[in-house]
């Protein structure tokens, strides 16, 4: 079988590290508590009456 050959070249080992690499690295992402990420995805936005009406504060 081609695939088995290729994951015993030194290339196929070094996608095989890459691709466990990656999966752990998206475990970490997935299991951080959700606040972190919403914090971090969708900052806060304050609006003041001098932004709006485009005056200095």
């Amino acid at each position: 079988m081609y695939t088995a050959r290729f994951f015993s070249t030194q290339l196929g080992r070094a996608a095989l590290i890459s691709i466990a690499a990656m999966a752990a690295l998206n475990l970490a992402v997935l299991t951080r508590p959700a606040t972190l990420a919403a914090s971090a995805a969708a900052p806060q936005v304050v609006t003041s009456s001098a932004a709006v009406t485009g005056e200095f504060a």
